[in-house]
């Protein structure tokens, strides 16, 4: 996870090359997830979307610190998902097609995510399977 995924992942696969390796693992950028769900929101800077949260921070444009607060707006990501759409669950590929999704089209997705997801709860309360 990354706030500008699409930067970052050249940045790392570059500095990989170099070494003669490659990046096997997925990525997702919660600025690209961010303009999904917040439509709202002045701009898709990590301050201000930071701020939009009501996440707490001291400083930013710090690598330890803009990791902490892509991570806290990830989670405030996954939260609003679960809270506002009705999501059991985020997993990490549903966060990728959020990425790619023309905005039009998120609202009606997380509905049948959510109904698909609710669809695999048993009588108990417990999904046996949600992805």
């Amino acid at each position: 996870v990354a706030h500008n995924a699409g930067f970052d992942s050249r940045f790392l696969d570059a500095e990989l090359a170099a070494l003669g390796r490659e990046r096997t693992n997925p990525m997702a950028g919660t600025m690209l997830a961010a303009r999904r769900l917040f439509p709202e929101a002045a701009n898709y800077k990590l301050a201000t979307l930071g701020r939009h949260c009501g996440i707490r921070f001291d400083t930013f444009h710090r690598a330890l610190a803009d990791a902490e607060m892509t991570g806290h707006l990830w989670i405030a990501m996954t939260d609003l998902l679960k809270s506002h759409h009705g999501l059991l669950a985020t997993p990490f590929p549903l966060m990728q097609e959020l990425t790619r999704m023309g905005r039009a089209k998120v609202g009606r997705h997380l509905q049948e995510v959510a109904r698909q997801q609710r669809a695999n709860v048993p009588p108990t309360g417990s999904p046996l399977w949600i992805n």
